[in-house]
């Protein structure tokens, strides 16, 4: 399996520390050495890395590792291969523009649903409708549609597609082909909220037909403050292996920390500010003196100003932020005030926001 990790900030925050430490399970301290990926936001825009070799050593890693850049949140991956080859398009994260928006997405785990083995020879436009694809239907390929969950049926059309051969990035494009049909205007962070959490127990329910244990964690960027984190943990047949999501946020009073995967410390009470607070996602923890949280089963947390929102009407505060969805090319939703009264928020909690 595959290892995630995330950064979300109230202040621009590097992220050498916690990469030094997840750089070493790609090849050293673990077996995740085929290939590694990280995207931080930059403004609107996303600065990607990409490398089909080990991240442990890996001369690109070593770069971000020793040349410390400052963001507001950040999405990193290292793979071990179970689906696609060892190359470059099938290295998270996966990175698409929606609405306007850069969007990007890393997955851990095992999704039978999305495997391009069973659902290329599903399509009835294909010429063989077995479960299992044959040389000649290959390049007959449609990935699963998903969507009722939120209303949404399929027209055929698939507007985003896979380059590479994962799961992953099928099931990618798959959330973001029902999330661009579902709406016509910018969802209110509840309401994506809301959205996300039905479209991943649909894809969980459907992957129940299938052999084996659904394995389903990852983490969705959204734009430049916010990210999504899923969690449906479990190990693979015949491994102890654990695989979910853990998160902490480190704020004042900062203290130090030791990585768990190579000796090395840091006072963040010399390093940061009063304003600075942190949160920091792993698939395993990435520090052994510090309290993690693991995230429950089926759980979605929207991560914003380095705090983690539990529920949809937890995620009002982020919109209060002013840190909602954002495009030149789509209009927002002007409900807010609705979706509001809609969660039958207290009146307090949104008096004076100007709505």
């Amino acid at each position: 399996m595959c290892q995630l990790m995330g950064l979300n900030c109230a202040a621009p925050t590097d992220f050498t520390f916690s990469f030094r430490g997840f750089a070493r399970r790609g090849g050293d301290t673990d077996v995740h050495s085929h290939g590694w990926g990280l995207c931080f936001y930059d403004g609107k825009g996303i600065r990607a890395f990409h490398d089909s070799e080990p991240a442990a050593h890996s001369l690109l890693a070593e770069f971000l590792q020793t040349h410390p850049v400052k963001t507001f949140n950040m999405v990193s991956h290292i793979r071990y291969a179970t689906r696609g080859e060892v190359l470059l398009e099938n290295v998270h994260p996966f990175q698409r523009e929606m609405w306007g928006i850069s969007w990007c997405f890393a997955h851990n785990g095992d999704v039978s649903y999305f495997d391009r083995n069973i659902f290329a020879g599903n399509d009835a436009d294909c010429p063989n409708t077995a479960p299992k694809v044959n040389q000649s239907n290959r390049s007959c390929v449609k990935i699963p549609w998903i969507g009722k969950s939120i209303g949404v049926e399929d027209n055929g059309e698939r507007y985003y597609n896979p380059i590479g051969k994962t799961d992953s990035e099928a099931m990618f494009c798959a959330l973001l082909n029902a999330l661009r049909a579902r709406f016509d205007t910018l969802p209110s962070l509840p309401v994506l909220h809301g959205a996300i959490a039905s479209l991943c127990n649909e894809i969980v329910a459907l992957d129940m037909q299938y052999d084996g244990t659904t394995i389903f964690n990852f983490l969705l960027g959204c734009g430049p403050r916010v990210q999504f984190a899923f969690s449906w943990p479990g190990s693979r047949e015949g491994s102890k292996v654990w695989n979910g999501l853990h998160y902490l946020v480190r704020e004042p009073p900062f203290g130090s920390a030791h990585l768990s995967d190579c000796d090395y410390s840091i006072n963040f009470a010399s390093v940061t500010k009063d304003d600075d607070r942190v949160a920091v996602i792993a698939t395993s923890p990435l520090t052994d003196d510090e309290d993690w949280v693991e995230v429950k089963k089926g759980q979605l947390i929207l991560f914003d100003d380095g705090l983690p929102h539990l529920a949809p009407d937890d995620c009002f505060e982020a919109e209060l932020r002013e840190h909602g969805l954002v495009s030149d090319a789509m209009p927002r939703n002007p409900q807010l005030e609705v979706d509001m009264r809609r969660y039958q928020l207290r009146k307090e909690f949104f008096q004076g926001a100007d709505i």
